[in-house]
């Protein structure tokens, strides 16, 4: 990392590159602000050296020293390079002119060498205190948005059923209710299909609590896949219970995707020995309504349950619709 010195006066740059150079800094000197610019890369120049800090004289033979600092100070590839500007006037109008154009501190010729060493040691250490501040700033914002991001898979997560990767019951809670207050405001109906696979225990009770995780993985992919409607919804309501949300959907739509979810579960071929099916199969229970303003959406559920207990006691692997 090198001192930049920019001044017209040969003599004085050199001085003061020796004076550098004896305390230990690497030092570049250029006359001319396009120079500067080269060095710095502003003119589009690639593997330039890299500077730490610019002395910059306000009197310049090519371009004035206000500007040239206020270009340096404003291009994203040097802001973060303190300027020291070097004026032989203590003029306030120039210094304040400096100030706005970004330098970080001025110095009046002709200089001693002791206050030229303390002036750029006390810019380099603000530059190290700044750069310091945004990494720590940067850290934060890290941190902050790992933070952000895990507490979003943390909500996913407590919405979703880590088995199947449905829904989970506590989303189908909340879902309900809003699609049912919904279709009471539209004036529209609403479909609901609760679901039970038949004589799961004894499948689990066979082949083992794998195989039976594995069954329930199976049939709720089957499920995702017939309900593709962006707006409808399949959730695990429980153990081997499912529910299917269908908004702006009556009775004859919720038998039509009832229907559908038990052929395509039955076109698996699960085997199931303990089944009179001798595979495995699920009953449905289908309710739908155009909600009164005084209805609750509990009442749909106890109606679409009270259909799948009808299709249980009627034999299972079938779909009864709600009276």
């Amino acid at each position: 990392m090198a001192i930049l010195i920019v001044d017209d006066d040969q003599d004085l740059g050199r001085l003061v590159s020796m004076r550098l150079d004896s305390e230990g800094y690497e030092t570049l000197v250029a006359r001319y602000a396009k120079d500067a610019f080269k060095i710095l890369g502003l003119d589009g120049t690639a593997d330039c050296p890299q500077v730490e800090l610019v002395l910059l004289d306000v009197l310049l033979p090519d371009y004035s020293g206000i500007d040239a600092c206020r270009r340096i100070s404003s291009d994203p590839r040097t802001c973060d390079v303190p300027v020291i500007m070097m004026t032989g006037s203590n003029d306030e109008m120039h210094l304040q002119q400096a100030f706005d154009a970004g330098a970080i501190d001025y110095i009046e010729k002709p200089f001693k060498g002791m206050e030229l060493l303390a002036r750029i040691r006390s810019a380099l250490r603000l530059k190290e205190e700044i750069a310091s501040r945004k990494r720590q700033a940067l850290e934060l914002e890290n941190v902050a948005n790992q933070l952000k991001e895990a507490n979003e898979r943390l909500r996913q997560l407590s919405f979703h059923d880590s088995l199947t990767g449905l829904h989970n019951r506590r989303y189908f809670d909340d879902f309900l209710e809003r699609e049912f207050k919904r279709a009471q405001r539209s004036k529209n109906a609403i479909a609901l299909i609760m679901i039970d696979i038949d004589y799961f225990k004894r499948y689990n009770d066979r082949f083992g609590h794998q195989a039976g995780d594995e069954c329930l993985r199976q049939i709720a992919a089957t499920f995702a896949l017939v309900v593709h409607r962006s707006h409808d919804l399949v959730a695990r309501y429980g153990g081997e219970e499912f529910a299917v949300v269908l908004p702006d959907t009556n009775n004859a739509g919720g038998l039509a995707v009832a229907e559908n979810l038990r052929s395509k579960v039955a076109d698996l071929k699960i085997t199931h020995p303990d089944s009179p099916f001798g595979y495995v199969t699920i009953s449905a229970g289908v309710a739908a309504a155009v909600p009164a303003p005084d209805s609750h959406s509990h009442q749909l559920i106890e109606l679409a349950d009270a259909a799948l207990y009808h299709s249980k006691r009627a034999g299972r692997n079938r779909v009864s619709v709600a009276a």
